[in-house]
């Protein structure tokens, strides 16, 4: 594996493959987030044959989202299996179809819809192959539901493309791809949030570390998979909020677990606390939303799940693998910490934006897009350079 990143000589941009899928799913998070809410504030309606609404899904989930998980899957499994990394032409082609993917969906109403759904749907097929390859390949047994998760995700947006199945369907459709990935942060952030803040405890002298992953762990996953599939099929009922809530408990006590408290020093690390606390929070809101949605709207708390578990997630992984593949210190400076601040702030107003009064949620809207966005902005310009040069 080192020998084949050795002998590379092509751009760094595509030597591995966090590089191009972080910085340009940043980039997309950037623009498509103002865009939206300037076609939602005008009434335009419409992004090529899509609603406007169904285009922000579809390009959080399947634009930046699934860049992102992209640049994650594919610098890691090399890790997991031992086998050469995906970089150079194959790279290429592969980013090739996540950019086309993006084009299609803008240029749906002169293509039409199937061209576009097409077009857009092969990069998570071959990204979820690629994934199926590698792992069988090194029989890396531990990872196969990874791949699974990939694969959901990837029939998900096959799903989404099919508007001819009605309204009910997209909301099925969207809610198991938010859920697959809720899912993918639980089994993911399981690992690294306590690896990391292990490590970097044990260097400081302290004794006091995180629990080890055990049964308490496979419970917390179980009880969030069950939550986010009784979401999926029967958002509104009791006992999906049931659920919702009992899992929101355990993953409080799961975090709880891996003693963030004590990373106040260190935001790199704190962040990857924030960003998981986020999950439980979201669980919670969302079985109220269950139980009273005119306590808690659902858009509110679905909102936590997205904006803000997914987007400071993501910004967590991707600030601290960028500085640790890139040879740098694994240490936040005063823009790292602006991006955290900028991420959270957001998600905070998104999730507080249907709260408020119908006069000033507009408002709300656009702070949090501007905020949200520009801690995606703000990764660009400071990590652009790290991601574009050897």
């Amino acid at each position: 594996m080192l020998a084949a990143r050795k002998d590379y000589s092509g751009p760094a941009l595509f030597s591995y493959g966090f590089r191009p899928f972080f910085f340009f799913g940043a980039v997309w998070a950037a623009l498509s987030v103002p865009y939206w809410i300037y076609i939602y504030s005008t009434g335009a309606g419409v992004v090529g044959l899509m609603s406007a609404p169904e285009w922000h899904v579809h390009e959080l989930l399947y634009g930046y989202l699934a860049a992102i998980i992209a640049g994650f899957l594919l610098t890691a499994v090399p890790n997991w299996t031992g086998r050469l990394p995906v970089l150079g032409v194959r790279l290429m082609l592969l980013f090739a179809l996540w950019a086309a993917g993006r084009v299609a969906m803008l240029a749906s109403g002169i293509i039409g819809s199937v061209a576009a759904g097409g077009v857009d749907s092969l990069f998570l097929i071959s990204l979820a192959a690629m994934m199926w390859r590698e792992v069988i390949a090194g029989k890396n047994i531990r990872n196969i539901p990874v791949c699974v998760m990939a694969t959901l995700l990837a029939f998900t947006n096959i799903g989404f493309h099919a508007s001819v199945l009605g309204s009910a369907f997209h909301e099925f459709i969207e809610h198991l791809a938010i859920g697959v990935i809720a899912l993918l942060i639980t089994l993911i952030g399981g690992r690294i949030v306590p690896s990391f803040t292990r490590n970097w405890l044990a260097q400081r002298g302290e004794t006091d570390l995180p629990a080890q992953a055990g049964l308490f762990d496979n419970m917390a996953l179980g009880a969030a998979g069950l939550a986010l599939l009784g979401w999926s099929f029967m958002p509104g009922s009791e006992t999906t909020g049931f659920l919702l809530i009992l899992a929101s408990v355990i993953h409080w006590v799961r975090l709880a677990r891996w003693r963030g408290w004590k990373t106040g020093r260190e935001p790199l690390v704190l962040i990857l606390h924030i960003g998981y606390a986020w999950l439980p929070a979201s669980f919670l809101l969302m079985g109220i939303a269950a139980f009273a949605p005119a306590t808690v709207p659902p858009h509110a708390a679905m909102h936590a799940l997205t904006a803000g578990a997914m987007g400071t997630m993501t910004l967590a992984v991707m600030t601290r693998a960028t500085l640790g593949h890139t040879g740098r210190d694994r240490t936040a400076d005063i823009w790292t910490t602006a991006i955290y601040l900028l991420v959270v702030t957001g998600a905070l107003m998104r999730v507080a934006a249907p709260f408020l009064l119908a006069q000033t949620y507009l408002l709300a809207l656009m702070i949090s897009a501007l905020l949200w966005s520009g801690a995606f902005a703000l990764f660009a310009i400071r990590y652009g350079p790290m991601l574009w040069e050897s």
